[in-house]
């Protein structure tokens, strides 16, 4: 299936690894021009690098703090102006902190507000005029599955993904017809932080090996942790002209785990 993306200008935010950075790549593999920010030095050279090698389009990777409006203000500009403009959008960040309700401060609140809610709401309102003037803008937001299912432990991320959401159903509405805004709810992935989190349950004692931790840290009908590809693949497809009717919609990638 030819997604028609070749040429087309992508920007990633948080996209140095993990998730963000497997779209930034599926993207790149259809041929498009990606641009991706991160915060660590070392991450952004190893994005270029693996960009660079994976498809034929131009790349910019760059430090930026996605909780600084300024930052992805600088970040949307230098996009339009280092690849000629800007089609697609793809909203990442890194997930808040873990704990239960009363061990969460207001500061952690705070921050994880700027971290999930306010840095979609910034890259967006800096990028639509260029969205909205390219014959195909579409915005993907990278959630979690806890928007719809509490996770244990996961206070921050269960309460305030949902704002982005609420964000998406109502831009899917404003922006339409111009620009198309979608979300993504991941399951487990083997990102980097889940291997981090895999091996520091082999540490405890909780499995045996990685391997083990690895094979029942997924508790979805598909029994088994996805590759971060099958998540990048998906919002690549949304990005593109063959989901052109979809727009609103907040799509699980979870192997079946979820079950509401």
């Amino acid at each position: 299936m030819d997604l028609e993306l070749d040429g087309n200008v992508a920007l990633c935010t948080a996209a140095t690894s993990g998730l963000g950075l497997a779209s930034a790549t599926a993207l790149a593999r259809e041929g498009a021009h990606v641009a991706v920010c991160g915060r660590t030095a070392s991450h952004v050279d190893a994005a270029r690098e693996q960009l660079e090698a994976t498809g034929d389009g131009d790349v910019l990777a760059v430090e930026a703090d996605i909780t600084d409006q300024d930052h992805i203000a600088a970040f949307v500009e230098e996009t339009v102006d280092e690849l000629g403009g800007l089609d697609h959008v793809v909203t990442s960040a890194g997930g808040p902190s873990s704990g239960d309700f009363r061990s969460t401060t207001d500061d952690d609140w705070y921050h994880a507000y700027d971290l999930l809610v306010m840095s979609a709401v910034w890259t967006t309102r800096f990028a639509y005029p260029h969205l909205r003037d390219s014959e195909a803008g579409t915005v993907i937001n990278i959630t979690s599955r806890s928007v719809r299912e509490v996770i244990d432990d996961l206070v921050l991320s269960n309460s305030v993904r949902r704002a982005v959401i609420g964000l998406m159903k109502t831009q899917a509405r404003e922006f339409a017809p111009e620009v198309r805004v979608n979300a993504v709810l991941p399951g487990a992935h083997e990102t980097p932080r889940i291997q981090e989190l895999i091996e520091d349950a082999v540490e405890r004692g909780e499995y045996d090996s990685y391997e083990q931790g690895r094979a029942e840290w997924s508790d979805a009908p598909l029994d088994r942790i996805a590759d971060p590809r099958e998540l990048g693949d998906v919002v690549a497809f949304l990005s593109s002209v063959r989901s052109s009717y979809v727009t609103g919609t907040a799509l699980p990638i979870d192997g079946g785990s979820m079950r509401s």
